[in-house]
């Protein structure tokens, strides 16, 4: 397959060091957008890397937590969903911007902008992310596989090497044939939950009433450590770095005009992706409300549980069978872009060259490791327990994506014309503000100091 490299940055001066090589080359600019087509055609041509990041938004790590919020309150986070996937569409529009300006990804552009020794601890920590991110979803297909059909999840976790292949298989038939098959494993995950909503029955009014945020959210701890759970598990880190690096497989022109065509068109294909994640993981929720938390059962946070019951208590007997299906299709789903996310961090960072391959499988068996021994040496409740474990490590590596990015897209020397004006540098900026602190705020509750502190000063 042909690739290229992209021209010298315009904004080169703002940075440290200049631009060395592009982003994924084995698939940059591979995908023509002809300059005569309509709008719609357009549109098309743009359309794909939108659903490659919209899937990280609806891993199993966000079923977990989903689950757990409808559970517990019913309906009433729901406003946190759509809070935070509202966040999520802003970032991702800013990653998308960085990458059709300057040429990089965002851990090129940390590289070419921060000292070696900074540089590196950003790697250490990103790539102890896309590790953790993994790890949650290599869980969730060998959940997924044992409650179908049997299979341990010892032996569930290893077959998940696979997907490395499987990667690799489709980019070489082309990287538009990879987003045709994450477009439809989402089309999968929305038609199984349309069906377990039908199944549920929820109140119509009452999901409605659940979009209105509440502040009886922030007064219940239990409820406000729930809602900062949902949104650590719905914004992730490494898909700045994925979608910074794959809006540049179109092949746009290069001109001022060229890239505000491009940005424009990425905002609109992440944007409309995003969206059908917000509706997936409302789904979820609306489900586990009417299902668990309208019969009493409120404790429900696990997904072996959620399926066990979820038959008994509908009176349907394939709606566990349709949930274990949806649940697979999110698990596979989510390792093909993280597996491509973990070859952009590596390359990215020390503008390193190996064969995808090996930096993927790297990255899958990263996250393998420790969930055959945890596995091993607990049984299925280390499952449980990783997924938890999974969801701090992202809490605790998103900062440091986030500020990078609004930074870099903020400086007029890095992005020229296309620096954020005020009102989206003030917005992006409170935006990352308030998940630094509802992140701080979930570690502190997790690692028992606010508990601590409480009893200290009482």
């Amino acid at each position: 397959m042909e690739t290229t490299r992209p021209p010298a940055p315009e904004t080169s001066l703002g940075w440290r060091r200049a631009a060395t090589a592009a982003s994924l080359p084995e698939v940059h600019g591979s995908i023509p957008v002809p300059r005569d087509l309509g709008f719609w055609r357009k549109l098309w041509a743009y359309a794909g890397p939108g659903a490659l990041v919209a899937v990280g938004y609806m891993d199993p790590g966000n079923w977990a937590t989903d689950i757990a919020g409808g559970s517990a309150f019913g309906y009433t986070l729901l406003s946190v969903i759509m809070l935070s996937n509202l966040m999520a569409i802003l970032l991702q529009s800013l990653a998308a911007k960085l990458g059709i300006v300057t040429g990089r990804d965002l851990a090129q552009a940390c590289r070419d902008h921060y000292t070696k020794p900074v540089a590196v601890g950003l790697w250490v920590v990103c790539e102890l992310a896309i590790a953790a991110c993994d790890l949650a979803e290599v869980l969730g297909s060998a959940i997924a596989l044992n409650l179908l059909f049997g299979l341990p999840l010892i032996w569930g976790v290893c077959i998940t090497v696979a997907d490395v292949f499987a990667v690799m298989y489709l980019e070489n038939k082309g990287f538009r044939r990879l987003e045709a098959i994450v477009v439809g494993l989402v089309l999968t995950i929305g038609g199984c939950l349309v069906a377990e909503m039908i199944f549920s029955k929820p109140d119509l009014v009452a999901v409605l009433g659940g979009y209105v945020p509440r502040l009886e959210i922030l007064r219940n701890h239990e409820m406000l450590y729930l809602a900062i759970g949902i949104i650590g598990a719905t914004v992730m880190p490494h898909n700045l770095y994925l979608h910074s690096s794959i809006v540049q497989t179109r092949k746009f022109e290069r001109t001022p005009d060229g890239k505000r065509e491009a940005i424009r068109f990425a905002t609109i294909d992440s944007t409309v992706a995003l969206m059908g994640a917000l509706f997936i993981n409302s789904a979820i929720l609306i489900v586990a409300a009417a299902t668990f938390h309208r019969t009493g059962h409120h404790e429900i946070a696990e997904l072996q549980d959620a399926y066990r019951m979820l038959s008994p208590i509908l009176g349907v007997g394939v709606a566990s069978t349709v949930f274990a299906l949806a649940l697979l299709a999110s698990g596979q789903n989510s390792t093909l872009t993280g597996t491509l996310a973990g070859q952009i961090v590596m390359e990215g960072f020390f503008n390193l060259r190996l064969r995808p391959w090996v930096s993927r499988l790297l990255t899958r068996v990263t996250a393998i490791l420790p969930a055959v021994i945890s596995i091993a040496i607990y049984g299925d409740s280390g499952a449980t327990k990783l997924l938890v474990l999974s969801q701090v490590i992202l809490s605790l590596q998103l900062p440091f994506a986030v500020i990078p990015l609004v930074q870099f897209t903020s400086e007029r020397a890095k992005m020229g014309e296309f620096a954020n004006p005020w009102w989206l540098k003030a917005l992006a900026w409170f935006v990352a503000g308030l998940i630094v602190i509802l992140n701080v705020k979930y570690l502190l509750d997790f690692f028992g100091v606010t508990s601590w502190l409480t009893k200290l000063l009482s």
